[in-house]
């Protein structure tokens, strides 16, 4: 398989609130929720980087789609590392992350590989990582 990973979906419980998260409290760029025309079909996208975005789904469509049955989610299953260039600035996104009413789980310290990271989670309990690593630092 040739990695052309261009879309992460994320299942949220409320799709307003979630949006309101990532776009109001967070400062991704949205056109907003949109498909709402369609049963199953409301849905969010924010462009994270080039050729890569967030999808914000509801749960239940998402389960819908796959023909799983609904489950609780497992905050430990995945999570998304947000990787930045500098300490101070893992440190300015979990300020961001707990004004805009996510839930710092870990907060930001060294790491045993060198780095500096702290874990948070979003209103719907979706694992992200907040991560500088001096070994694998965004282009810009």
């Amino acid at each position: 398989m040739k990695p052309r990973i261009s879309v992460l979906t994320l299942g949220v419980t409320d799709l307003e609130r979630a949006v309101r998260f990532y776009r109001d409290g967070l400062g991704l760029a949205t056109p907003g929720i949109i498909g709402k025309e369609f049963e199953h079909g409301a849905v969010a996208f924010f462009d994270l980087q080039a050729g890569l975005k967030l999808a914000l789904w509801a749960r239940d469509n998402l389960a819908w789609d796959t023909g799983l049955p609904a489950s609780a989610p497992c905050p430990t299953g995945f999570s998304v590392g947000h990787n930045v260039t500098s300490k101070d600035e893992v440190d300015q996104v979990m300020a961001q992350v707990a004004r805009a009413g996510g839930t710092i789980v870990k907060p930001a310290q060294d790491t045993f590989y060198g780095g500096y990271a702290g874990y948070f989670q979003d209103p719907d309990g979706n694992l992200w990582e907040a991560v500088w690593n001096p070994s694998i630092l965004p282009a810009d």
